[in-house]
């Protein structure tokens, strides 16, 4: 794409030179950018950057973007290490193998995630009376990671688990209207799951899924849909993407309500040091 700005760059006019200056300048970054953004950075208008990308043969700003995004990719995850994932299973790359597919996930999802259910999702966390958070099997350290950090932040933060149906609705038995329910569930979806969320739609509940991709069944029962890759190795499922993306919204919350999360934080370090839940420099010798 480079190579193409540059061949065309005599034929552009003002305002669209600048967007190539940028982008050839800060390709790595640009890749992320919504077309907002991006006109927001070269000093000019949305509708130049999408006239922009049309100008180059796209068919809107999207495909330019994605276009941007897997050249950076290239970039990120050299020819010789892509290669690798094709050849027969070597033992001896097995880890570099499994650390480059993780990593090529967290890539793919970041264009995947729309930037206004992202902000939705953080604005029902902050602002729902109760958050319900769901995650089955594979699934579950994640739910419990994403309840243990919004626990933190915020009250009324209810994970739940359970081995069989009629537990989990009875965990749901107090859910009202506005109330927020977090479902996460990725390919084989948990039918468990996809209950409790239609139960949870049924009771005017705030849904938010994270889950793989348009065609999850989870879709079926949210207006907010977070999605991410989860490209299966083998045997287990790459959660990476999934938890970089929890980490994400836990970071955006936390810079929404910094004040008031830092005040009990505050309360709960004393906690933490008058009871001595975590361990110090200097512990006590045995016997002590």
């Amino acid at each position: 794409m480079i190579e193409e700005l540059k061949e065309q760059y005599g034929h552009l006019s003002k305002g669209h030179r600048r967007i190539a200056d940028y982008v050839a300048e800060n390709a790595e970054s640009a890749a992320f950018l919504t077309a907002a953004k991006l006109g927001e950075a070269c000093g000019v208008s949305e509708s130049t950057v999408v006239r922009f990308a049309m100008r180059l043969g796209y068919d809107g700003y999207g495909d330019f973007q994605k276009a941007l995004a897997d050249e950076v990719k290239d970039r990120l995850i050299p020819p010789k290490v892509n290669q690798t994932m094709r050849l027969k299973e070597d033992p001896s790359e097995l880890m570099r193998k499994v650390l480059v597919r993780d990593a090529q996930n967290i890539v793919d999802s970041i264009h995947m995630v729309s930037a206004t259910s992202f902000d939705t999702a953080v604005d029902l966390l902050k602002e729902a009376p109760h958050v319900y958070i769901l995650g089955i099997r594979s699934c579950a350290p994640l739910a419990q990671y994403f309840s243990y950090y919004l626990g933190l932040m915020r009250k009324n933060v209810i994970s739940l688990s359970s081995n069989n149906v009629n537990e989990l609705f009875e965990q749901l038995a107090w859910l009202e209207q506005g109330d927020a329910v977090v479902g996460i569930s990725f390919p084989r979806y948990s039918l468990r799951t996809l209950k409790a969320m239609d139960y949870a739609n049924s009771r005017g509940a705030r849904l938010i899924t994270i889950t793989d991709s348009e065609y999850s069944p989870m879709n079926m029962y949210s207006s907010c849909n977070l999605w991410v890759r989860s490209d299966m190795i083998t045997l287990v499922d790459s959660m990476v993407a999934p938890m970089s993306l929890i980490n994400s919204l836990i970071v955006a919350l936390y810079m929404r309500d910094q004040d008031r999360i830092n005040e009990y934080l505050g309360r709960m370090e004393e906690i933490w040091d008058n009871y001595q839940t975590y361990a110090s420099d200097d512990l006590s010798e045995p016997g002590e």
